[in-house]
């Protein structure tokens, strides 16, 4: 009798835990998909900002050379974000 209430009980558990891991799951794939999304656009603006920096200037005004200046700076740290997020990713596709 009382090896009937413990497995009733750890298939509770069993159940709840199986619950859990799916949720988890689920999530970190919606992560992931989202962070595939986020990349895809960085890359496309950040291929755009370096089509528009490539450009010669041709206004010589301190506020044009300032938002140049801006802008080149947005594209480094988009660089610097889509290096950070695909680092682990990388590494992960080496090893296999």
């Amino acid at each position: 009798m009382m090896s009937w209430v413990a497995i009733a009980v750890l298939s509770l558990f069993l159940s709840f835990s199986l619950y859990k891991n799916y949720r988890l799951g689920m999530a970190i794939l919606r992560m992931e998909d989202s962070i595939e999304e986020c990349l895809d656009v960085i890359d496309q603006k950040y291929e755009s900002v370096s089509e528009i920096l490539k450009r010669p200037l041709f206004f010589d005004s301190l506020e044009v050379r300032k938002v140049i200046s801006d802008i080149e700076s947005v594209q480094r740290a988009l660089h610097a974000v889509a290096l950070s997020l695909t680092e682990n990713i990388d590494e992960e596709q080496d090893g296999e």
